[in-house]
């Protein structure tokens, strides 16, 4: 047992050398996220198999359109938006407005701090798991999802009309 582990220590230190070349990259925190991405789908799929509750065989044009402009919503309010910070702030260091009540933020520390910055500060990596929590709440808790997406696509529509208002208010008559 010892013997194979250390061979697949060696591999694994050997595989990761060869991927980061000159950058320090952290994939064993990434190696992590995965995992825990993996038990969260895996959690989500076990709740709903003992509540008896099946993913839908399919999913509705109104549905995906919530889900759609929900899943962005929810994770730029989580990644990008001023207010959030503090749950930001142990893996992220402010740098500067980003302009409507976001900010720029950079990833701190190292291993899996520097990992869970990363994803907490990035939208796009937020999407996925944004994604997968509520169609997991469309399939166990309809009704409480189909809300929170109203709610959120709403913010969305707001914050593009206040966009659009302040472009138009620059427009020469």
């Amino acid at each position: 047992m010892t013997t194979t582990k250390n061979t697949l220590g060696r591999v694994a230190r050997g595989i990761k050398r060869g991927y980061q070349g000159r950058a320090d990259r952290p994939l064993g925190g990434y190696a992590v996220a995965l995992g825990c991405y993996g038990a969260f789908t895996g959690t989500l799929a076990g709740i709903g198999a003992l509540r008896g509750k099946r993913l839908p065989g399919k999913v509705g044009l109104g549905d995906a359109a919530l889900l759609f402009v929900a899943t962005h919503k929810l994770s730029r309010l989580i990644a990008k938006d001023a207010v959030f910070s503090p749950v930001r702030a142990a893996f992220t260091r402010y740098e500067d407005p980003a302009g409507d009540g976001e900010v720029n933020e950079s990833v701190r520390g190292h291993g899996a701090r520097h990992v869970v910055g990363e994803m907490i500060s990035c939208p796009f990596c937020l999407a996925v798991w944004m994604a997968t929590g509520l169609v997991g709440g469309l399939a166990l808790a309809p009704r409480l999802t189909r809300t929170a997406e109203l709610i959120l696509s709403a913010v969305a529509a707001s914050d593009a009309l206040q966009l659009i208002y302040d472009a138009a208010k620059d427009l020469p008559e």
